[in-house]
């Protein structure tokens, strides 16, 4: 594309964002109208006692109704909404929005005989079956909170928020299936409802014919409820009343349950998919994820069902389901126009099929983009796909607690902004960076002090108030904690918790947590949660976790341990027990690459374990030593202990 074509681009976006930052209220109440409502909003914008934006708080809607009953009322009935693809059951379904909508209404109306309300909690723990996605629409149609806990992970965590969110229900399934196992969902269930000081009325459990689960007193089949069922049509929401809770972790004890309403939700999610992933209404869209993550809601369920698209739900994996070419078949069969996942998918098939021979058996000829985040887009693997595919490939950044990307390449700007069909980049991609912010996010970079920092500097990453729409309405029951931990550090703006910079051209470039939260593989996991499993063991004194650079999962979780005065035993044995402790308390995905015994670890003279030391040590980088620290040769033992265990590019690190 020639230079003057991506001028005039960067013209249109700096006037949409100008009109987005100016008159938020104006751009927002055009933005609401795409939607279909029971009763338009009147007001807009409003504040809350934090000062925190909320919208559309008058407005009547329901998303179920948005996303399902709307379309089969104007013409696409009989489209297929969702494709439903399992290769690890051998097995496909599709619905379509009629099919959809009426399984969805059934479902509802079986929740509802078990005594499900309006603003009553449903947790689920399921699974990628279709009857996952028609659980959360259900939810919505009622007027239900749906709280989704990934498969992943283990009774204990499951524990943790049933205790928070007190469902009135769980809706589970008998068993997961992987490529080499079974996965029993009903019995963690079962375990995680006894560990569980909260004990929910009923649990609806879906049987599948890979493991049936034994029944007890309070579980009901999912088949025969909807077999006395009858259809429910969708309750009527204020915009502001909450959709669903989402726990993300934090760097210390438990989880935070991001809220998430109705209206401001649907708004956020169409003028999304049609200004960032250019997504018209009858293409066909797919986002390799799983409900249980933010991605999985937003892209999987709701913002494809809402814009009018097809989606595709995928029960399988990168590679070995049955290879390296699994995803080249669901663009094809498909015909999948966007496609959408982690880079860390990617680079397992670039492991598997560095040369992408797989390519070549199937038709990629609908597909007209590829969408990567959740985790950072390593430049030897976005080179690797822009160089194999024909279609912009975009990196983009955005949270759990946003809900939808804070900033991308705006693949349908002129769609937006022109009405035009094409699909093209308005920006050349940068390895590195998310490129520009989404009109509507208002992003700056601030130093420790609050104030803006030079182009090319790094800092923190923060939001402007008004946060748009679709954003975190708050911490379900945690007011406290939600001004604490996003409001507090900058009056008048959202602390992503991310550090980045702005280059010279406005390019964003988003250089990782600011905190202790590491991303393996596309999963935030707390590394003080994985501290707390360690330093529980009777051998260890003293532990710190970190995360370190991975080639496949982005990064990896790396344990440091002091051991107690007078502990006898075998330390390698010691060290597979200890990543077996985690595996089993946190979840599989959470497997800690390697554990090292240490004698000290580096800390200030107020007790506070210097982690962004160990990271940079780990990292090979140059570190300077700061003037809190308590004992200095502490961090060359540290240096010392990663470079003998070969951990990163710890032999190369030098203080300043």
């Amino acid at each position: 594309m020639p230079d003057a074509n991506h001028s005039c681009a960067r013209e249109r976006y700096l006037a949409l964002t100008a009109r987005a930052n100016e008159t938020p209220e104006d751009f927002w109440a055009e933005q609401a109208q795409r939607i279909a409502w029971f009763r338009p909003p009147q007001t807009i914008l409003a504040w809350d006692e934090q000062q925190h934006a909320r919208w559309f708080i008058d407005g009547e809607m329901n998303i179920c109704h948005a996303a399902l009953d709307h379309h089969v009322a104007n013409g696409r009935a009989d489209q297929v909404a969702l494709y439903w693809d399992s290769p690890v059951t051998q097995s496909k379904r599709q619905y379509t929005f009629r099919e959809l909508r009426d399984e969805v209404a059934l479902l509802a109306g079986a929740l509802r005989n078990l005594g499900v309300e309006k603003g009553d909690r449903v947790v689920l723990y399921m699974p990628m079956v279709a009857e996952a996605m028609m659980a959360m629409l259900a939810c919505a149609r009622l007027g239900a909170v749906h709280s989704v806990v990934f498969g992943g992970f283990s009774p204990k965590e499951l524990a943790v928020r049933i205790d928070d969110a007190a469902p009135k229900v769980i809706m589970a399934a008998s068993c997961g299936v992987e490529v080499d196992r079974i996965i029993p969902y009903k019995p963690w269930l079962d375990e995680a409802i006894e560990l569980a000081e909260h004990t929910p009325q009923a649990c609806l459990i879906l049987q599948r014919e890979q493991q049936r689960a034994t029944l007890g007193p309070r579980d009901h089949d999912w088949h025969e409820c909807l077999a006395s069922a009858q259809a429910t049509e969708a309750v009527s929401m204020l915009g502001s009343e909450p959709l669903y809770v989402l726990y993300t972790s934090g760097t210390t004890g438990k989880p935070k349950g991001v809220v998430r309403d109705h209206a401001g939700y649907a708004v956020a999610l169409h003028y999304s998919m049609e200004l960032l992933y250019a997504t018209r209404p009858g293409d066909t869209f797919m986002a390799a994820s799983d409900i249980g993550w933010v991605v999985g809601h937003s892209y999987i369920v709701y913002g494809p069902l809402l814009m009018g698209a097809s989606t595709v739900m995928y029960e399988g994996k990168p590679v070995k389901t049955p290879d390296a070419g699994a995803f080249w078949r669901l663009i094809e069969e498909y015909r999948i126009n966007c496609f959408f996942t982690a880079p860390t998918a990617f680079r397992a098939m670039k492991k598997e099929d560095p040369e992408a021979s797989h390519m070549a058996n199937y038709d990629l000829s609908s597909l007209r983009s590829l969408f990567l985040a959740g985790e950072r887009l390593d430049p030897p693997t976005y080179h690797w796909l822009a160089d194999l595919l024909p279609v912009p490939v975009v990196d983009h950044w955005w949270q759990t607690e946003t809900g939808w990307p804070i900033a991308g390449n705006l693949l349908g700007l002129d769609m937006f902004t022109e009405g035009s069909r094409e699909v093209k980049a308005p920006a050349e991609a940068r390895a590195g960076s998310a490129t520009w912010p989404l009109p509507g996010f208002n992003v700056q970079i601030l130093d420790g002090m609050g104030d803006e920092v030079p182009m090319g500097e790094q800092g923190n990453v923060v939001l402007r108030q008004p946060l748009p729409p679709g954003c975190l309405t708050g911490l379900y029951q945690d007011p406290g904690r939600f001004h604490a931990a996003y409001l507090a550090a900058y009056p008048g703006y959202y602390l992503s918790g991310d550090g980045g910079y702005f280059d010279e051209q406005g390019y964003l470039f988003v250089m990782g947590r600011i905190d202790d939260v590491i991303n393996v593989a596309g999963h935030r996991l707390s590394t003080g949660e994985m501290e707390q499993v360690l330093g529980a063991h009777a051998a260890i004194a003293e532990c710190a976790v970190i995360g370190i650079e991975d080639s496949l999962k982005g990064e990896m979780p790396l344990g440091l341990v002091i051991l107690k005065d007078g502990w006898q035993g075998d330390e390698a044995s010691l060290c597979a027990e200890l990543a077996q402790r985690i595996r089993q308390e946190i979840g599989a995905f959470a497997s800690l690459k390697e554990v090292l015994i240490v004698e000290r670890l580096p800390k200030t003279r107020s007790g506070k374990i210097l982690r962004k030391m160990i990271r940079q040590i780990a990292a090979g980088e140059q570190y300077q030593v700061p003037s809190t620290i308590d004992d200095p040769s502490s961090l060359e033992d540290v240096r010392e202990a990663l470079s003998e265990a070969g951990v990163g590019q710890a032999s190369e690190a030098r203080s300043a």
